[in-house]
């Protein structure tokens, strides 16, 4: 199967606006209810049963929809429904890829259509320069791609990292970590994917980004997404979109104040969220308290799931303080769902209710714990949130996308 795609440069029609948003209704629709007829397509999103047609045939043609008559409801009148679904790529559809660049290590991963992970790899940074850092993991990644698209058409490259990002330009702005300062990551990407199309953006955004396309319902309403990591930072989505802000500047919590909190923060002042919690700050205190060999959280983690009560007590400690911040938030923000990226409470549901009492202890406005949750894809979160880089303005925009990712792709 081969994406169509029009001659570079072809006029657009005054018609063309309707004809695009009607197009990612349709598969919006799709992804929510599919496989499904058109002609509950129709009846689940308000539109018309020939507008409904229109652009299925689209979607069709261009391969984001694939048809299941195998699965066509007959016996009624006129002509079998014939059910459509994303063509997916199990079933030799469109995949993206995924790079999410953390600070020990980056996630690369191949997605499909509902952000489902069809491969992942971790790509380790021990003895890696962090300058030559992105001709690395793109050599990597070219090399993942070719073992695992396995003839699926590739669409491109989501990348997603901490600091703070600028999607539009392509830019890292600012990554203290790795000492970047306005770097060109998609053209160091790019070039080293062979042409590929790459998007960036930073990763609380990516992640609450495919909270709202592949999540639970009520993230599309209002959601706040808190990332703990060697970084930590969040984002805020209202009604489907992510707050960007001017400059994309948008999500810096490092240093939020924590309750009672006396942590000392290199800013010079204590209590700071990214001095209390961070993967570094749990690392670090293991280490020096003795629990772990080398200051890593993994090590950490997989101490306290082996049973050793010291490491239980510092993730606990850190869940609480994680909590702690964010009551904050839902004091300040009031989403009906707060998303808490924390590696051992996505890996233990324990410790995601050591954040959820600290919270609504603290909590002036929520008394409800089930609006703080983990996010929907588990372990497999950062490479999904790198592929939703890539998927997300498709499925806003899939016709005029799937069109710009097709005519970059048979130039490269």
């Amino acid at each position: 199967m081969t994406f169509t795609s029009p001659t570079p440069h072809t006029p657009r029609m005054a018609g063309d606006g309707r004809r695009e948003t009607n197009a990612a209704t349709v598969l919006r629709t799709v992804l929510d209810h599919g496989p499904v007829a058109r002609s509950g397509i129709a009846r689940l999103s308000g539109l018309s049963p020939a507008a409904v047609s229109r652009q299925a045939t689209d979607l069709l043609r261009h391969g984001l929809l694939h048809e299941l008559p195998e699965y066509a409801e007959g016996g009624g009148v006129g002509r079998p429904q014939i059910p459509v679904d994303l063509h997916l790529g199990t079933t030799g559809g469109p995949v993206a890829g995924g790079i999410h660049l953390g600070v020990p290590a980056s996630s690369l991963g191949l997605v499909d259509l509902r952000g489902r992970v069809l491969a992942r790899r971790t790509l380790s940074h021990a003895g890696v320069d962090p300058r030559t850092l992105p001709g690395t993991v793109a050599r990597e990644m070219r090399a993942f791609l070719a073992e695992y698209t396995d003839g699926r058409p590739l669409l491109g490259v989501g990348a997603a990292v901490g600091g703070w990002v600028d999607p539009d330009r392509g830019h890292v702005v600012r990554h203290d970590a790795f000492g970047w300062y306005h770097r060109p990551l998609v053209a160091e990407l790019t070039g080293g994917l062979g042409g590929r199309t790459v998007r960036v953006d930073n990763h609380a955004r990516a992640i609450a980004q495919s909270e709202i396309l592949f999540g639970r319902p009520e993230a599309r309403r209002s959601l706040v997404h808190l990332f703990i990591g060697n970084v930590v930072d969040a984002a805020l989505g209202i009604a489907g979109v992510v707050h960007q802000g001017p400059g994309s500047a948008a999500g810096d919590v490092a240093h939020l104040p924590v309750p009672d909190s006396t942590t000392p923060c290199p800013c010079g002042r204590s209590g700071c969220l990214e001095a209390t919690a961070s993967n570094t700050w749990v690392g670090a205190t293991a280490y020096r308290r003795g629990i772990v060999p080398e200051p890593d959280v993994s090590l950490v983690v997989d101490a306290a799931a082996a049973g050793d009560r010291r490491a239980d007590r510092l993730l606990r400690e850190r869940a609480r303080a994680v909590g702690r911040a964010v009551a904050l938030l839902l004091d300040v923000l009031n989403p009906d769902l707060v998303v808490v990226t924390e590696q051992a409470s996505v890996l233990d549901p324990e410790y995601l209710e050591e954040i959820r009492g600290a919270a609504i202890d603290l909590s002036h406005v929520c008394d409800d714990p089930e609006r703080i949750v983990s996010p929907h894809a588990g372990p497999a979160t950062l490479p999904v949130a790198a592929g939703t880089v890539l998927l997300n303005p498709l499925f806003r925009n899939p016709l005029q996308g799937i069109e710009r990712l097709s005519v970059k792709a048979a130039y490269s």
